[in-house]
């Protein structure tokens, strides 16, 4: 992980317009594609944005640096923030990637992340609960390499159902894998419902402690400032001395971003018309102005 400055607001300001402008893409490559998980992939976007503009050692341009920190996607359904931001770096163009999204003959991005055509992505996704589990053997890796990066997973609240994250929880607390950091994209819905009614976890920041992770919990994750103080406070891998893996809670809305689309389970996942489209354009584009306005 990179070493940073502490945060202040200039930066917050700067990557805040990042995320202004991934959404807008986000929402831009849905509409072409006909197909995306929305509520998801807005959740996501702070700390998506934070992690690849300003805490990771990651280059787009050349992926596979051996001294690279790694980052697994594990719910891999929220693809297309990873696109967005890997076009918004310069990887790809936005034309591109929806001239290439799978396609029969010549695909490249898929719904669910594939490394063997996009060489940003560390770990091809589709079944949930499987990132965790692969997260606990790279940081194992990195510990036998005595190698200084460190490797970060986000899974979903409602992804938590799936019972192999629980046994990489148990086994990553066992090994004591302090170049480990879990990030729960904690947005309350999943597919069917809110995630207390369809499998409650809660309290969840008693089981990860439970089983043995250095629990921290992020209010509001959809708040750069908090976001950026909870990742400013994640020291740097030690790929030698044993301490506790870190879990971070980032507490979110599904949608965020976009009003009709906020807290609504129904966008977990479908398309976008062109009605909805130009709402959801104008809408982000009008809370940017309102949120530039604010700093004056």
């Amino acid at each position: 992980m990179k070493t940073v400055a502490p945060i202040d607001q200039q930066e917050v300001r700067r990557l805040e317009e990042i995320c202004y402008r991934v959404r807008k893409g986000i929402l831009t490559l849905v509409y072409n594609i006909g197909m995306g998980h929305l509520g998801g992939e807005m959740s996501m976007v702070e700390t998506a944005v934070a992690l690849y503009y300003r805490y990771m050692n990651f280059d787009v341009l050349d992926p596979h640096k051996p001294d690279r920190d790694r980052f697994i996607l594990s719910k891999g359904h929220c693809s297309e923030t990873l696109y967005t931001i890997f076009s918004d770096l310069g990887a790809y163009s936005m034309q591109y990637m929806i001239d290439n999204f799978e396609c029969l003959d010549k695909s490249k991005f898929g719904m669910h992340t594939n490394r063997k055509y996009c060489p940003q992505v560390e770990v091809s996704a589709g079944s949930l609960g499987h990132g965790l589990p692969i997260a606990v053997g790279m940081a194992l890796a990195g510990r036998k390499q005595k190698a200084p990066w460190r490797v970060f997973v986000m899974t979903g609240d409602g992804e938590l159902d799936e019972g192999t994250n629980w046994e990489a929880l148990m086994s990553g607390g066992h090994y004591q894998l302090g170049n480990l950091t879990l990030l729960v994209d904690k947005n309350r819905l999943q597919m069917t419902g809110p995630t207390a009614q369809v499998m409650n976890h809660d309290p969840l920041d008693k089981k990860l402690e439970a089983f043995g992770w250095d629990v921290r919990v992020i209010e509001d994750a959809n708040d750069m400032m908090q976001v950026c103080r909870a990742l400013d406070a994640v020291p740097q891998a030690d790929p030698v001395t044993r301490k506790k893996p870190i879990a971070i809670i980032c507490n979110t809305e599904k949608g965020h971003g976009v009003d009709f689309m906020a807290g609504n389970v129904k966008w977990h996942g479908g398309g976008l018309g062109k009605e909805d489209y130009e709402h959801a354009i104008d809408y982000v584009e009008s809370q940017w102005e309102r949120r530039k306005e604010s700093w004056r």
